[in-house]
């Protein structure tokens, strides 16, 4: 190893605005069992699934429907 490096060329990480932050949640235990037995169909992950999920949410502005009854 160098005892020192130049970083002066280096360019920034493209890819940095798609890093994922890690956050705790609550979610129904009936919730993630569902997304778990997607993920043994799909061979995904399921908590990419849940990200993917709410990705698409997202990216179609979906609204909730909430009525309180």
């Amino acid at each position: 190893m160098r005892d020192e490096y130049d970083f002066s060329k280096g360019i920034k990480n493209p890819y940095a605005k798609k890093l994922k932050k890690q956050v705790t949640i609550n979610i129904d235990a009936d919730v993630i069992d569902y997304f778990k037995k997607q993920s043994s169909v799909s061979g995904i992950p399921y908590q990419t699934l849940i990200n993917l999920y709410l990705t698409d949410c997202m990216n179609e502005e979906k609204k909730l429907n909430i009525s309180w009854e």
